[in-house]
């Protein structure tokens, strides 16, 4: 296994991100790609070529109001992972908080269906992750030995739509994450993304808090900020993970963006594999 992508999105027409014609439009001409519908034998092809273990990612949960469409949705992505274990690590839960079947479910799918832990983003919610609503599913977590990812800085939700779909930016500032580690220091915080444009604060906050981690999907790594590579080479070196944002991005892309940077084989193998893996051990799983 080459590396474990801890944010791995969806090919089958079943789990893809963008949802309607609108979105799909959007989407390619924000990320300049072509959206293409695969199988699911096809898609877990892809990971097996790229030598991945995947951890899935179904973000668009986090606004459904339909709780058998979102159960439904959660038993494929757990028959997903049962059907090809070989590549498929875990996935997310993302749901809104606020809603009444949040805390079941997402116990029903650590217990029952595979799940790694849960994630969400700020602007998609309309609050920031310090909001005392998402104080069950921290303390959940912390039960369960689950982790939580937030994503942090820009994001293209709502990117290009009138107002920016109503999404402010300032609920993924990663300062938020130094609040929530503090309350929770039983908590293993991953900052998803890079932060930008607050990579600087985000790296503070990494150096400070033993159990704030980041995964770095959504970027390719030759648009890192300059005081981001510096650190993942030192001080960060053990903090940061592989995300991919596949199929915004191939494998292969980022593999050769990676490699053909200044970074020490011995770090890109902590990116790619052993960071993920200690953090895995930290919570009692195996990679």
């Amino acid at each position: 296994m080459k590396a474990i992508d801890m944010h791995c999105h969806w090919t089958t027409k079943t789990g893809s991100l963008w949802r309607t014609p609108q979105e799909i439009a959007m989407a390619e001409e924000h990320h300049k790609i072509k959206i293409l519908y695969k199988t699911e034998e096809g898609m877990a092809e892809d990971l097996r070529k790229a030598d991945v273990k995947a951890v899935m990612d179904y973000s668009f949960t986090m606004v459904s109001d339909d709780y058998g469409e979102v159960k439904d949705l959660h038993d494929y992505v757990g028959q997903f992972k049962r059907d090809y274990p070989d590549v498929v690590l875990g996935w997310w839960v993302s749901l809104d908080p606020r809603k009444d079947f949040t805390l079941r479910e997402f116990e029903r799918c650590l217990k029952d269906q595979g799940a790694m832990g849960f994630a969400f983003q700020g602007t998609t919610l309309g609050m920031p992750p310090t909001d005392r609503v998402f104080n069950p599913i921290y303390e959940m977590c912390c039960e369960a030995k689950a982790p939580v990812l937030i994503h942090v800085g820009y994001t293209a939700d709502g990117a290009g739509f009138p107002g920016g779909g109503g999404r402010i930016l300032e609920h993924c500032h990663p300062r938020y994450l130094d609040e929530v580690a503090a309350r929770f220091p039983g908590l293993q915080v991953i900052a998803g993304r890079t932060a930008f444009p607050w990579e600087r604060e985000m790296i503070a906050i990494m150096l400070h808090k033993p159990n704030v981690w980041m995964d770095v999907h959504g970027w390719l790594p030759r648009y890192f900020a300059p005081e981001l590579k510096y650190d993942i080479n030192r001080r960060l070196q053990d903090k940061v993970t592989f995300g991919a944002d596949y199929p915004i991005y191939s494998y292969d892309t980022l593999f050769g963006d990676w490699e053909s940077g200044e970074y020490k084989p011995e770090v890109l193998e902590k990116v790619y594999l052993k960071n993920a893996q200690r953090l895995l051990h930290l919570l009692g799983r195996d990679a």
